[in-house]
């Protein structure tokens, strides 16, 4: 027997506690199921809250970033309860690790030392970018995505896609990045040892701007994990739940992630929780003017 039916004799103004003896009903489970129902509201409007920034993300947030969310919107709530409303809603971001060889390191040409070497937070942006190239499955066959990534702010500043892993690829990343951003000489963009990076085109593209090449040691994806985890990211929250049709969808559909989900949506971890581009424009108002000593 509900609680609600005691209450409505309760306001016939028959007591508590006579009500729960005819009724064989403890006094403590009335009341456990009162406070409960008064609390079953907020619980609800918390999933619904929970379930709307989960489907903000593309489903692809866990519990680390929905609670840094929650927390953002104004609502106190701890990890442990956004992993059991999660439980609860059936909420969990499902994927699949696909693998592809696309560094070619048996080759003839130069390689640049290891200059980065691992130093994957810089004090400025500007100072380090990594490059590393991926590919993406569609109908139609491969495509292959450059990605140009300043570490300072993790933001993705270059990108090119193409059917083919030619050295023009990761050049037309590259110049991408040099438009927007202009970098001043010195700048160091890392990359592994794969052939495109190593060619004449890119090589001559480093120094017609001042720039250091800077490549993995051979076999060590450590020595570019923050590239790698950029990919992982991609692929997991986005190429891993489409079924592209053709290049032209592909190219439309990682753009849009780049754009308009990684750079400035995405919660980072490792910038307290805020976008690339939201932790870039923090950090400019950050930085102290310069002023002349001239009068």
């Amino acid at each position: 027997m509900s609680y609600q039916f005691v209450e409505q004799l309760h306001k016939k103004a028959v007591t508590i506690e006579r009500l729960c003896r005819v009724l064989g009903v403890s006094r403590s489970g009335y009341y456990g199921a009162r406070q409960r129902a008064k609390l079953a509201p907020k619980a609800c409007l918390v999933s619904t809250q929970l379930k709307a920034e989960f489907a903000a993300s593309g489903r692809v947030y866990g519990s680390r970033r929905l609670c840094a969310v929650l927390r953002a919107r104004g609502l106190g709530i701890g990890r442990h309860r956004v992993r059991r409303l999660m439980r609860e809603n059936r909420l969990r971001a499902l994927w699949r690790r696909k693998f592809m060889h696309t560094t070619d390191s048996g080759h003839a040409l130069p390689v640049s030392d290891n200059l980065l070497a691992r130093r994957f937070n810089p004090s400025r942006p500007n100072q380090a970018w990594v490059s590393d190239i991926t590919y993406i499955r569609t109908r139609s066959g491969w495509l292959y995505l450059a990605v140009v990534l300043d570490l300072y702010a993790r933001k993705v500043v270059g990108w090119a896609m193409a059917p083919t892993m030619h050295a023009e690829l990761v050049c037309a990343a590259l110049q991408l990045a040099i438009a927007q951003r202009q970098p001043a000489p010195g700048l160091i963009v890392h990359s592994d040892r794969g052939s495109q990076y190593a060619s004449a085109l890119h090589q001559a593209l480093l120094a017609r701007h001042g720039l250091v090449g800077s490549m993995s040691r051979k076999g060590n994806c450590w020595d570019n994990a923050v590239m790698e985890r950029f990919f992982l990211s991609l692929k997991t929250e986005r190429v891993w739940q489409r079924d592209y049709a053709n290049h032209a969808e592909a190219m439309t559909d990682i753009a849009d992630y780049i754009v308009g989900f990684y750079n400035s949506v995405r919660l980072h971890s490792k910038l307290g929780n805020l976008p690339p581009n939201a932790f870039e424009q923090q950090s400019a108002i950050k930085q102290p003017i310069a002023v002349s000593e001239k009068t």
